[in-house]
């Protein structure tokens, strides 16, 4: 007794050629299927390729269409002239012109043959299918199909429609329970038999070929009628991606399907020849009597399937630009956000960079350009200070700067002076760690020499960019870590508040400070809020700064400030 092999054809006759003679040679009859779209010149030189094998025949020609009966009908014909010619015929596997044997036949048959009466078919009920692709489950059996989804793609969802709104329902055979599973099969001789010559055949085909994908339901539901013998999986290696679209199988996937133990791979591609080198050469041995087990590969499929539907956190790029709100991670790596420290510190980078060891950059969303850490033109990832090209696509520049980094933690400076684009990302972002000092910016026009009415309008623009900025920092959709303070209780307890800070993003088990940066001379900036307050701009987001304060009091240059516990 043997295995016999049922092909159904329709690209790449070379390599079907090549498969086809691999299982002739080894004794198994071959029934080849090829679909009628070939040109009869090369369906003709296919045939002169096989005509020395006397086990390996052609079957009746269909015009086969994706999701139709026609796929259906091919395999019943080749499959009737198998049972027909080949009386030693014990299993019939149904393959397409893209598998791949993947162990010696000597070990199908082994393997079949210790299982004589057992069906291998993918079967269950649509109330257990989690993978069916295209919103159709059940549906597939209770209305009619008579357009191809992917040729007429309008009217099959306009028939669909028409036929829900009317309240259509096929009425199905009374003893048939639809079930479904992958098309390919191998089903022992006495099973197929009964299938093809049931009395009610017609009744059954009548009722399948308006069902819609009718080859992945015909015989997984029949086989059920004829046959408690049946477990419910395929001998064929066969991966779909998301979409319901086959994996394709290339040469880097060598080691990938040694690993499977299946006897059988689909889809390969035509052009993997060290593939095809190995598979079909007949010393090819691997390990005998192993199970069939597509288990061993599933996780990498899955995690594939993930990273494609999902990608990776923080990535983007021009074959992967996911819409707002439906990315996995808005950037793939922890960093922070210091508003007004450098206002309100004279070496607040500097000092930064050397407490936790990050990279500091100074405000890289300036009106004049990106502050690169270094003062560097162009950062990681060819990034230029260019404040055109940054904002042309300001999330984007950040995105790409913690992606190119990663790795890496990135700190920078913000305020109301830079390009406010990137706030909601920010604050909506699980990566960031945001420090915000409000009022900070009242710094800046103190120490310049700007009129004071120029000052003072500058103070209401700044105040009022920063107000709305920390509107979004205190929305409800915030899933970033925020602190803020206003200025003056800032000032108040500053020591701590570094402390924490540095507590939270520095190198763990690091001692307390034993040095704070240098803070700007306060001197004669109380009397500078006032002077705004009487010109009619209330600086409130710098908060209750105290007439005297030590703050007040001028740093002395000559030495930096230090802690003694």
């Amino acid at each position: 007794m043997t295995v016999g092999f049922v092909m159904l054809v329709h690209t790449a006759l070379d390599r079907a050629e090549q498969v086809a003679r691999h299982w002739a040679d080894q004794g198994c009859p071959v029934v080849v299927h090829v679909d009628k779209r070939v040109a009869a010149a090369a369906y003709q030189a296919f045939v002169e390729s096989l005509s020395d094998l006397d086990n390996v025949l052609f079957s009746k020609r269909h015009s086969c269409d994706w999701g139709t009966w026609s796929l259906v009908a091919a395999s019943q014909n080749a499959s009737e002239l198998m049972l027909d010619r080949f009386d030693d015929v014990q299993h019939v596997y149904l393959a397409s012109g893209s598998c791949l044997p993947l162990r010696p036949v000597a070990d199908l048959k082994a393997y079949l043959s210790a299982r004589p009466t057992t069906n291998f078919i993918e079967s269950v009920t649509t109330e257990d299918v989690p993978w069916t692709v295209g919103g159709l489950d059940s549906e597939r059996f209770t209305l009619r199909f008579p357009f191809s989804w992917k040729k007429n793609r309008r009217l099959f969802d306009a028939y669909v429609r028409l036929q829900r709104r009317v309240g259509f329902r096929r009425k199905r055979p009374t003893n048939v329970v639809p079930h479904l599973g992958s098309q390919w099969w191998c089903l022992s001789r006495d099973t197929l038999s009964k299938i093809l010559n049931d009395p009610e055949r017609q009744v059954y085909d009548r009722y399948f070929k308006r069902v819609w994908i009718p080859d992945e339901s015909y015989y997984q539901s029949l086989v059920r009628l004829y046959s408690t013998d049946v477990e419910s999986r395929s001998l064929t290696l066969s991966k779909f991606d998301y979409q319901g679209k086959p994996h394709i199988f290339y040469d880097d996937h060598l080691q990938l399907l040694r690993r499977s133990d299946c006897f059988v791979a689909r889809k390969i591609w035509p052009k993997a020849d060290r593939i095809y080198d190995t598979f079909l050469n007949t010393s090819h041995n691997p390990m005998q009597g192993a199970e069939p087990n597509p288990g061993k590969i599933d996780r990498i499929f899955s995690k594939a399937v993930d990273r494609r539907v999902n990608g990776r956190e923080g990535l983007y790029m021009q074959s992967r630009m996911p819409h707002a709100g439906k990315e996995r991670g808005k950037t793939c790596a922890q960093y922070s956000v210091f508003e007004g420290f450098s206002e309100l510190f004279e070496d607040f980078d500097e000092w930064l960079s050397r407490a936790v060891g990050a990279r500091v950059h100074g405000h890289l969303y300036a009106p004049e350009g990106a502050q690169f850490a270094g003062g560097q033109p162009v950062f990681a990832g060819a990034l230029s200070n260019n404040p055109k090209l940054r904002d042309y696509d300001a999330c984007g520049f950040l995105t790409s700067l913690i992606w190119n980094t990663r790795g890496e933690r990135q700190c920078f400076s913000f305020g109301p002076r830079d390009n406010q684009e990137i706030s909601w990302l920010i604050a909506t972002d699980p990566n960031a760690q945001i420090s915000a000092i409000s009022g900070a910016w009242a710094m800046t026009l103190f120490r310049s020499n700007m009129e004071f009415a120029t000052v003072r309008a500058e103070a209401a623009r700044l105040q009022r960019i920063e107000a709305e900025h920390l509107e979004i920092l205190r929305s409800r959709h915030v899933k970033a870590r925020i602190r803020i303070w206003t200025m003056a209780d800032f000032i108040e307890s500053r020591t701590e508040i570094l402390q924490t800070i540095i507590d939270e993003i520095g190198p763990k088990n690091l001692r307390r400070l034993t040095e704070t940066p240098r803070l700007r001379d306060l001197t004669g900036f109380t009397q500078f809020l006032q002077d705004l307050k009487n010109k009619g701009m209330s600086p409130y987001l710098v908060g209750d700064f105290p007439t005297t304060s030590d703050a007040n009091q001028p740093q002395r240059e000559s030495k930096r400030p230090y802690l003694i516990k």
